[in-house]
C-alpha cells in the first residue's frame, strides 16, 4: 500500500518497514523516475542517454554504490534508451554486482568498463576502445536506429570514440533536469523522512549550541544525526558564527563561539533514500538576549522568506516571480542572495536570482510546475556589516499554491 501525502509534513511515514501501515513504495517510485525520464528523451527525440553523475543513476535506476567515491571517479555508468530498461555498468565488485541486479527497474547489469588513469594505467585508451564498441553496440541493438545519444559526463576522449562509431553526443543534463524537476508521491514522502532527519539534527545542534563550542563541533552535530538515521552525506561546509556569518559563503572552522554569536549554517544534507534538505537557519548564542541590530536582520530575513513563499503557485513564470519578489534594503542588496532553486535529489533546476540580477535570469518564461519542490532562500547582511542572517525554507508546489515542507520553527527570542 501506497503512502498518502495528504497534509505531508505532518504525516511522515517511518523509514522502517511495517505490517500495519502505509509505507513508501519504492518499485513506485522507481517506475516513476523512469518514467519521467525517457519521456523527456523521447520528446527531445534522443534514442537514449548513458548517465556517470551517481546522482542521476540513481534517479534512473534505484541504485546506488559509493556516491561521493564515484562523483570523481568513472567507476558506474548507466545505459537508459528511450524505451526498455536501463543496462546497469556497475563497478566490478561481486557484492555491488549482486545488489544491483535485484533491482526490478534494471534490465541487465554489467561490470563497468573503467578507463579513468587510476585503474587504467597505461591501458586506458585501450580500455576506452573497449567501451565505446559496447556503448556502440548497445545503441544498435536498443535505439532503434536513433544514434542521438546524451551524456551527462563524458571527456573529449570518449566523444571522438563514439563519434568514429557514427553517434551524435549531445548532453543529458538538461532532460535529465526536467525529469527530476516535478515529483512523484513516494518520491515527496522520501523527503519529507529526509528533512525529518535534517531537522532533527539541527534541533540536536541547537540544543548543544554554548560559548566555547567551535563552529566544527556544532556541524558535526548534523553530520553524526544524519548518518545515524540512515542518510548519506552533506554537500558543503556552510556554517559560520559571529563575524564569519558576514558575507555569507565562508566554511566553518576552529572559531570558538562566544556569548551573544549569530550561528548560520545551511544543511545541504542528502539523507534517507538519496533526497534532499537545504534548510537554513539563524540561531543566537546566549546567555543573553540578542541586539536590536541582529533582531533587525533576523526579521528582514524572515520577511523576505515569507513574502516570496507566499508568491508561489503553479503557472506563474520566473520572470514575474523576481519581478514581484520582496525588495531588498539597499543597505543589504550588495550581499543579495538567489532567490529560490528546486531540490530533490540534490539542489536542482531551476536557479531563480533576485531582482538585482534580472539579467543573469536563465529560464525567464519557464513556469512554476505542481508538484516541484523548491527552495526559498534569504541572507540578510549589510555590506561590511558586523553579521548576517541566513533563512531558507523547502516548500512543495501544490495545485493552489504552496505547502511547506521544512517545518523547524524560527526564532522567537529574535523575533520578538
Amino acid at each position: 500500500m501506497s503512502v498518502d501525502i495528504t497534509m505531508v509534513a505532518k504525516n511522515t511515514p517511518g523509514a522502517g518497514i511495517k505490517d500495519y501501515e502505509a509505507q513508501i513504495d519504492m518499485v513506485a517510485l522507481r517506475a516513476f523516475r523512469l518514467k519521467r525520464l525517457q519521456a523527456e528523451l523521447r520528446r527531445l527525440d534522443l534514442g537514449g542517454a548513458v548517465l556517470y553523475d551517481p546522482i542521476n543513476v540513481r534517479y534512473a535506476t534505484g541504485s546506488r554504490q559509493m556516491a561521493v567515491w564515484s562523483l570523481h571517479n568513472a567507476c558506474r555508468y548507466a545505459f537508459v534508451p528511450a524505451e526498455g530498461k536501463p543496462v546497469l555498468f556497475e563497478f566490478d565488485a561481486v557484492g555491488a554486482l549482486q545488489a544491483a541486479r535485484a533491482l526490478e527497474s534494471i534490465g541487465e547489469v554489467r561490470p563497468a568498463i573503467m578507463w579513468f588513469y587510476f585503474v587504467a594505467g597505461g591501458k586506458a585508451d585501450e580500455r576506452a576502445v573497449q567501451w565505446a564498441d559496447e556503448i556502440a553496440d548497445l545503441v544498435k541493438e536498443r535505439c532503434g536506429g536513433n544514434h542521438r545519444i546524451a551524456f551527462d559526463h563524458l571527456d573529449y576522449k570518449g566523444v571522438a570514440l563514439l563519434q568514429d562509431r557514427g553517434i551524435t553526443v549531445t548532453d543529458a543534463q538538461m532532460p535529465v533536469e526536467r525529469a527530476r524537476a516535478v515529483k512523484g508521491p513516494e518520491e515527496i514522502a522520501c523527503m519529507n523522512v529526509c528533512i525529518s532527519v535534517c531537522e532533527t539534527g539541527m534541533a540536536r545542534m541547537h540544543e548543544a549550541l554554548k560559548p566555547g563550542l567551535t563552529e566544527n563541533a556544532l556541524w558535526s552535530i548534523l553530520h553524526q544525526t544524519n548518518i545515524e538515521m540512515g542518510g548519506e552525506w552533506i554537500e558543503t561546509r556552510l556554517l559560520a558564527s559571529g563575524g564569519r556569518t558576514n558575507p555569507w559563503f565562508q566554511e566553518c572552522g576552529e572559531r570558538m563561539i562566544r556569548p551573544g554569536d549569530l550561528i548560520a549554517f545551511d544543511t545541504d544534507l542528502i539523507g534517507p533514500f538519496g533526497y534532499c534538505a537545504d534548510i537554513s537557519r539563524t540561531f543566537h548564542c546566549g546567555p543573553g538576549k540578542p541586539s536590536e541590530e541582529q533582531k533587525t536582520l533576523y526579521k528582514l530575513s524572515v520577511e523576505q522568506i515569507e513574502h516570496n513563499m507566499a508568491l508561489l503557485k503553479p503557472g506563474m513564470s520566473f520572470r514575474e516571480l523576481v519581478e514581484k519578489s520582496w525588495r531588498i534594503p539597499n543597505a543589504y542588496a550588495a550581499n543579495a542572495y538567489p532567490l529560490y532553486h528546486g531540490v530533490g535529489m540534490a539542489d536542482e533546476w531551476p536557479a531563480i536570482v533576485h531582482r538585482g540580477e534580472m539579467d543573469k535570469l536563465t529560464d525567464p518564461d519557464d513556469v512554476m510546475l505542481e508538484n516541484m519542490t523548491i527552495c526559498v532562500e534569504s541572507y540578510i547582511g549589510a555590506d561590511s556589516g558586523a553579521e548576517g542572517v541566513k533563512m531558507e525554507q523547502q516548500v512543495l508546489i501544490t495545485e493552489n499554491g504552496y505547502q511547506l515542507l521544512s517545518t523547524y520553527p524560527y526564532d522567537e527570542a529574535l523575533l520578538s
